[in-house]
């Protein structure tokens, strides 16, 4: 009953130390991330709300890249602050035996492993998934922002707008407007027919999605190369089909992990997934994903093992000084290796399997070393 309440306790404070330093890591890159966000608003015109949504969808994402590594700080933290508070010589006289400590520490990993595989596999996909809907299913709002004086605007697919000046009323002057999508036929003649046109305007207003001009022309270039001219001294251009240069459609590590794996295996997926394709490119990004997914969190309870050299002792003080960093250095090169063998998943069935056998193997032979080091040091007490 002592012996649970002792591995409760010193479960606990590794988790407090954990969620402690992945929330502040998380909150650090997801500020940053969020800066970078700010051109849906400045550049395509998205509402602030969507702008504030999209961003906290993309949190959980942000903070899973942050599980092993913050692991990682917690454990060397909590293990140092338990030899500073002479905790450990207190359970080392009281008769716990380490490899109990070890194995307590493994058991938090296993729990952390499983909360990153959550999140990975299930969580992050679905709100990533919805970020992206987000902004396919939001209409701009802020147009007015996204048109500048005296700069080149191709915030809109397939069109261009240059407005020499912009005046404190909203009021544009000397407009031109290059469309090659057709986005402006309604306003062309021989409708459906316009391969491209160009606007000129010497003044104009967006009122109601709509841009108002006067005194121009319109030049479109028809199917047959034919160009036809027509003055006007009012017009009107609806933006409401307008789309921004956002994509809009999910990329692979917004979809679902069950999709993913229906793409790899053939399995419908022409009506699951836009663009799934068994081109090489796209399955070694599928593999990759996947492997990132499911593979990488297994390379937690292999730092746990590595960290948990940190109880053993050397007779030689200024080894037990060095050691907390000889241990952390160690173990973010594992994380280090494992993010470079990812890179390579996607080009082999080899190298897939080798990223997921690698922690496996390490973790087997880093155990069997502790257990080496914790009888020696009993031996050479």
């Amino acid at each position: 009953m002592l012996k649970n309440k002792i591995y409760r306790y010193l479960s606990s404070e590794i988790l407090k130390n954990f969620i402690t330093i992945l929330l502040t890591f998380a909150a650090i890159a997801w500020v940053v991330r969020a800066v970078n966000f700010l051109d849906l608003m400045v550049v395509d015109g998205y509402p602030s709300s969507v702008y504030f949504s999209y961003s906290v969808l993309n949190f959980p994402s942000i903070m899973s890249r942050f599980v092993p590594l913050a692991f990682l700080i917690s454990l060397i933290i909590s293990i140092s602050k338990f030899e500073r508070t002479k905790e450990f010589l207190i359970l080392w006289t009281a008769g716990i035996k380490k490899i109990s400590i070890v194995n307590s520490f493994f058991i938090v990993a296993v729990f952390v492993t499983f909360f990153q595989i959550l999140l990975t596999l299930f969580v992050n996909p679905f709100l990533l998934n919805k970020s992206r809907s987000l902004l396919k299913n939001t209409e701009l709002t802020q147009i007015n922002s996204v048109l500048k004086a005296n700069d080149f605007s191709d915030t809109f697919k397939g069109v261009t707008f240059y407005i020499e000046e912009k005046t404190s009323n909203n009021e544009l002057i000397n407009i031109f407007i290059k469309d090659t999508s057709g986005n402006l036929q309604t306003i062309a003649s021989e409708g459906g027919k316009s391969k491209n046109s160009t606007i000129f305007a010497k003044k104009g207003f967006l009122y109601n999605k709509k841009l108002i001009l006067f005194d121009g022309t319109i030049q479109t270039l028809n199917d047959e190369n034919e160009i036809k001219n027509v003055q006007f001294k009012k017009t009107e251009l609806s933006m409401v089909n307008f789309s921004t240069r956002t994509i809009t459609q999910p990329k692979v590590q917004e979809t679902s992990s069950k999709l993913l794996i229906n793409c790899l295996l053939d399995q419908d997926f022409n009506q699951n997934i836009q663009n799934c394709s068994l081109t090489t490119e796209y399955k070694k990004e599928i593999v990759q994903n996947l492997s990132r997914r499911i593979g990488a969190p297994l390379y937690i309870p292999l730092i746990s093992i590595i960290a948990s050299f940190l109880i053993i002792y050397k007779k030689e003080k200024k080894y037990n000084y060095l050691k907390k960093y000889v241990v952390f250095f160690l173990a973010f090169a594992v994380l280090v290796f494992a993010e470079i063998l990812l890179k390579y998943t996607g080009f082999s069935l080899t190298n897939t399997i080798l990223y997921f056998v690698t922690p496996l193997v390490l973790l087997i032979i880093f155990y069997f070393l502790l257990i080496k080091n914790i009888v020696y040091e009993k031996i050479t007490r």
